[in-house]
């Protein structure tokens, strides 16, 4: 397919970073989706002593969940690794890409990054995500490679772009006692395809279930905000 497939059933996002035309307020606040959205959970660490831009990350919700709740997957670190945190909350249970395709979901995590770009200096996008969450950022991910530099899926249970662009880089994590998304039919079915498509990916299991442990966060964020 080619790169003008329209928007946003194909998953494209169409905003980019671009220098910020006001002063964006730090910590904890609400970023208003401007197409009628409701507002994202977003976390915004103090400007760095150097100016450096941040690392933005839009963080999504398992089925059912909260934006906070996917706030929290990388709330720990985000003052420590300079990352602006964008967490938004499905339009439905879980995201649109589960109920039969990208739609209204894409528009809004578009208009949550055009208001992010607009307020604060952004230098990388990543997306990422635990269990459908993840899925969903695998999904948008790889649709987006032209944008997303990276993408961190917790506990994913599938990757299924209706078209793909560019590759970004992916980490992949997930329990081998999980029974809400088991290991073997999940993770361990699509990360060699995605290996044998030219993806270059990480991927971790940890002794556990349905979860992000501490140390698999810390592995992670290790690995998005390190040297290549």
């Amino acid at each position: 397919m080619s790169n003008s497939a329209p928007a946003p059933r194909h998953g494209l996002l169409t905003t980019r970073p671009h220098p910020p035309v006001l002063s964006g307020p730090t910590g904890l606040v609400p970023l208003p989706g401007g197409d009628g959205g409701r507002p994202a959970m977003t976390y915004v660490p103090e400007p760095a002593a150097d100016g450096a831009a941040y690392r933005l990350v839009v963080l999504l919700h398992g089925a059912g969940g909260s934006a906070r709740q996917g706030l929290d997957l990388l709330l720990p670190v985000a003052d420590a690794h300079h990352l602006l945190l964008v967490a938004p909350q499905s339009s439905a249970a879980s995201w649109d890409l589960i109920a039969g395709g990208f739609g209204v979901d894409v528009q809004h995590i578009d208009a949550l990054l055009a208001s992010a770009f607009d307020g604060y200096p952004v230098r990388d996008v990543t997306l990422g995500g635990f269990s459908d969450g993840a899925s969903y950022a695998l999904s948008l991910g790889l649709a987006n490679g032209g944008l997303v530099d990276a993408v961190l899926a917790f506990s994913p249970g599938f990757a299924a772009p209706p078209v793909t662009r560019g590759r970004p880089r992916i980490f992949v994590s997930h329990g081998v006692e999980d029974r809400v998304l088991p290991i073997d039919v999940c993770s361990r079915r699509f990360v060699p395809h995605l290996r044998g498509l030219g993806y270059d990916v990480t991927y971790e299991e940890f002794p556990g279930g349905h979860d992000l442990p501490a140390p698999i966060r810390a592995s992670a964020t290790e690995w998005l905000t390190g040297p290549p």
